[in-house]
């Protein structure tokens, strides 16, 4: 779509919002809403389509290897500089583009990294792509010949020429810009100095950028006229001639540049990285000082980029910090299992809600499904990648979308038992709901946005599928599922909707049963500290330890045991991690073993079980310091969501109620880490998004039941505080079984179906959602009673929870009828 109409689109999109807020008539308000939908949704169903070409999957999803690199200034202090990163991108980026695979991004991370990402690269190749981005790069000064303009303009008529003696032919690549300026693709140019260039085809001023290539006659063999080793420094400067660059050399340097340049004044000089010219000036004069000028029409681009060429960022073998691949049937495994469980798990979740809640149903049902269609085009709109991580985000997202209706639909169950029409019911349930809907999502919100910019990796995936499934969710429950309710009751006469009732009538008890439940939750935490400090780094993949992790594929009818593979690697790494595990009838052999070794191991077992055929599906190499780097930032960002929900939650509600649900988020975390430390597991990337899902599901479900306990003091129901406690949460049991069950649907089918990529994830929501469900009840209320008691007695008898909650200044947020 042009970028025009998009704008267009934007701005028209931006103004209905304006006045469906704005307006108050029924009729206006509902028809601007349903426009509103229509041109969002099919936006972004324009944006999908077609779907394998616009939604753009991780590496960890369609196959690939990844790499990140540092760069590294041997015997130097100075930090690299922006430009030299950037010069070193385009250097990787010629070497990476010979292997012929689709859109490689390769670009800067931090001061002195690089990281690359080469998608559909072929297993086989992995070693040569692991060269040819540690090779050094050859920086070198080849003299042009004297007739080099002759010579080209015969070659480029067609002319049969004789290369000189000596000499061969290397080519510089520009770009035309449309105002007739010529510049090289990161490198300089010098109109003054290359006659070459005054007789290429001046572009019309409408014309589009393009490449050039041009041609050069160079001093050919294996030995340049000068290399480039000897360039101590360079850099960009403005003088009265201009933009230039300032070059000095070492002692060595000095002498051959002096020798150089004093033989051959008034020819050129080529500079050449990699083979290809990246500038040709002359020479004026000889240069005996160690120092050189170079000068020309350069533009402050220009002139750093050819000093960073000079300087050579990869004129030393670069550092490989971690390195990742997966076979495109692995990443096709992973998708066709995740999507297939997936889908089945969602439609038996709809189908609940539709048989549960019938025609309310059936209005929840299209909202997810604007909510679908919202996500997935705004990641296609915005190029977001799609990632492992990523599918638990949406999940989560999901999750959130269903539940904010179920607790729509239960406020409106209330509203028709104390005998109001459904119109006025609609009213009540939407603005009553909407304050712990508000709640949840800007709890979710605050934590995924602060991962996105201090976590790393796969992570910053479940930020961003987070983020946009949350604001996606608002938008489906308090706009699309309120207008539709709108239309169905104003304009197609419906008067009652019909829903099943399976909650329990029994009034529980359970704040009395509150000290019991938190006795042993301390005693749970207390057995999955001690089974994790016991396993000490055997908790921890290679993602946060470091290490190489190989999985290969047995091709023979004979099934391996993990005894036979051990026995056959090399002594010194026999005590590597083996797993064996079957998916689609074929054996998946997995080895984790120390740093660096993985070439070893894979070499050992193809000698030992020749008639395996073994294919590599997956393999990583992680350095030590990135995963603690990893681990540093992951934990970071965690801990500053977390403070960002306690300020959040001591504003909307009350420092006991913020006290209380952290409490029973690290409950929930701390025990699921345990559980998995019990059954020996290990700790990855993908687990920390799962972790990170559990943290959301359990802050999405205690501010439910808060807001519920908040509502019953507000409103001045009367009975003890315990006694008001315990009513609200037996209100919300409906709500809190039928969201927990339907998320269970979705994880179980994750588990049950998923693959061996996504098994771990659904199995730690598995335990997430259901200690989640019962930490909300359980550990967050009691804390908040026990908490407000507390600090009433310290301050001398001086009101209780009800005064507290009450005389809180935050008032319920607002909202404005759909239909009124």
């Amino acid at each position: 779509m042009p970028p025009q109409v998009t704008f267009l689109l934007g701005l028209t999109i931006l103004g209905l919002f304006f006045w469906y807020f704005a307006t108050e008539r029924s009729l206006r308000k509902r028809v601007l809403g349903a426009v509103l939908t229509l041109l969002l949704v099919t936006l972004c169903v324009a944006s999908i389509y077609p779907p394998k070409e616009r939604i753009h999957l991780g590496l960890d999803l369609k196959g690939g290897t990844a790499f990140l690199i540092r760069l590294v200034k041997e015997n130097s202090t100075e930090p690299i500089s922006t430009d030299a990163q950037d010069r070193a991108v385009e250097v990787i980026r010629g070497r990476v583009d010979q292997f012929g695979v689709g859109e490689p991004v390769i670009s800067r991370v931090g001061a002195d990294q690089i990281s690359v990402q080469i998608p559909g690269l072929d297993t086989a190749r992995i070693a040569e792509a692991r060269e040819q981005i540690q090779r050094v790069a050859k920086l070198e000064f080849r003299l042009v010949h004297q007739n080099n303009d002759a010579i080209v303009r015969q070659l480029d008529a067609g002319q049969p020429v004789v290369i000189p003696p000596g000499y061969q032919q290397a080519i510089e690549e520009r770009v035309e810009h449309p105002e007739g300026a010529t510049s090289s693709n990161n490198s300089s140019r010098f109109s003054r100095a290359n006659p070459l260039l005054n007789n290429a085809p001046m572009p019309e001023p409408e014309a589009e950028k393009k490449k050039v290539t041009i041609r050069y006659i160079v001093h050919g063999g294996p030995k340049p006229d000068m290399t480039g080793e000897h360039v101590s420094r360079a850099s960009a400067i403005y003088d009265q001639q201009g933009y230039g660059v300032s070059v000095s050399f070492d002692s060595e340097g000095t002498r051959q540049w002096g020798e150089l340049t004093s033989k051959h004044v008034n020819e050129r000089l080529a500079i050449m990285l990699d083979g290809k010219v990246v500038s040709a000036p002359a020479i004026r004069e000889a240069m005996f000082g160690g120092n050189a000028h170079i000068s020309g029409s350069f533009t402050d681009s220009e002139a750093r980029d050819l000093a960073s060429v000079l300087e050579n960022p990869l004129q030393t073998p670069v550092k490989i910090l971690e390195e990742r691949s997966v076979s495109a049937t692995l990443g096709a495994d992973s998708i066709k299992s995740g999507v297939v469980s997936g889908v089945i798990g969602l439609s038996l979740t709809l189908l609940f809600v539709l048989l549960y809640y019938r025609l309310a149903g059936l209005i929840a049902w299209l909202a997810l499904l604007v909510n679908m269609a919202l996500l997935f085009g705004v990641m296609s709109m915005f190029n977001f990648v799609l990632t492992l991580p990523g599918i638990a985000g949406t999940i989560l997202a999901l999750a959130t979308a269903i539940d904010a209706n179920v607790l729509i639909y239960e406020r409106l169950r209330e509203e028709l038992h104390v005998g109001k029409t459904l119109r006025p019911a609609l009213e009540g349930a939407f603005n009553k709901a909407l304050s712990s809907i508000v709640d949840a999502n800007v709890t979710t919100l605050i934590t995924s946005v602060i991962l996105y910019y201090f976590a790393a990796g796969p992570v910053k995936g479940f930020a961003v599928t987070l983020t946009v499934g949350i604001v996606a969710s608002l938008f489906a429950a308090l706009l699309v599922t309120r207008n539709l309710f709108a239309w169905a009751t104003e304009s197609f006469g419906l008067k009652q909707v019909r829903m099943l009732d399976l909650a329990p009538k029994q009034h529980f008890d359970f704040m009395g049963r509150a000290r019991a439940c938190v006795i042993a939750s301390a005693l749970v935490i207390a057995i999955s500290m001690g089974a994790f400090a016991l396993r000490g780094e055997k908790n921890f993949g290679i993602d946060f330890r470091g290490g190489d992790l190989l999985v290969l594929a047995n091709k023979s009818t004979t099934t391996l045991t993990t005894e036979a593979v051990r026995d056959a690697l090399p002594s010194d790494l026999r005590e590597s991690m083996v797993q064996s595990e079957n998916q689609n009838g074929e054996q998946l052999i997995e080895i984790r073993s120390p740093a660096d070794t993985k070439g070893k191991v894979e070499g050992a077992l193809r000698s030992a079980f020749p008639a395996a055929k073994f294919d590599t599906r997956q393999s990583e190499s992680v350095g030590g310091l990135v995963g603690k780097q990893l681990a540093k930032r992951s934990l970071l960002a965690f801990g500053l969501g977390m403070l960002g929900i306690l300020i959040y939650m001591s504003i909307r509600f009350e420092f006991s109620f913020a006290l209380g649900a952290i409490v029973a988020l690290f409950h929930d975390v701390i025990i699921t880490v345990g559980v998995f430390a019990l059954l020996g597991r290990e700790l990855s990337l993908v687990m920390v998004g799962a972790v990170l899902t559990i943290a959301g599901y359990s802050i999405n479900d205690t501010i439910v039941v808060y807001d519920r306990i908040r509502s019953g003091f507000r409103d001045g129901r009367k009975g003890s505080e315990r006694e008001i406690m315990n009513a609200s949460i037996n209100e919300t049991l409906g709500r809190t079984i039928l969201t927990g069950g339907a998320t269970l649907i979705v994880v179980a089918a994750l588990f049950l179906g998923g693959g061996p990529v996504l098994r771990d994830f659904a199995l730690a929501m598995l335990i997430g959602v259901v200690v989640g469900t019962y930490s909300s009840v359980f550990i967050a209320s009691p804390i908040v009673l026990w908490t407000s008691r507390r600090r009433v007695g310290r301050a001398g008898g001086g009101g209780d929870l009800r005064q507290q909650v009450k005389s809180s200044n935050v008032a319920p947020v607002p909202v404005s009828p759909a239909g009124a």
